[in-house]
């Protein structure tokens, strides 16, 4: 994940990371730009996040980070409370879910738990 390097932008965290990991995670930023081509791209605690409206604050945002076996994905435990009999084969937590490294990501869930969580905010 991040460590202690402190990243500039995205593109610096994400090309930072191991190939598979870099690969997982421009897979689910390629989600989050299909739902909301306009998300505003950004660092927050240190890992990429997406916000889905504009000036969206922390709680308004996806996150995404990439660890030594997996890839997080930080939807807001209210999305992950919907998806929660579709998660039950990763590692969750509140608000969040791994996705285990070298399988495949579950990427058409990954775009409707984005679209769930943008229907929420604009709602």
């Amino acid at each position: 994940m991040s460590g202690t390097t402190q990243y500039k932008s995205v593109t610096d965290y994400i090309n930072a990371q191991p190939e598979q990991t870099k690969k997982a995670l421009l897979e689910i930023k390629e989600c989050i730009l299909e739902v909301e081509p306009n998300a505003t791209e950004l660092l927050n605690y240190n890992i990429p996040a997406y916000a889905l409206v504009e000036n969206g604050k922390r709680e308004q945002q996806i996150m995404i980070a990439g660890y030594k076996k997996h890839v997080g994905l930080y939807p807001h435990p209210t999305t992950m409370e919907k998806f929660e009999s579709e998660l039950t084969e990763y590692k969750r937590g509140k608000g969040s879910v791994q996705f285990p490294l070298g399988k495949p990501l579950p990427i058409e869930l990954i775009i409707r738990m984005i679209k769930y969580r943008k229907k929420l905010l604009t709602d």
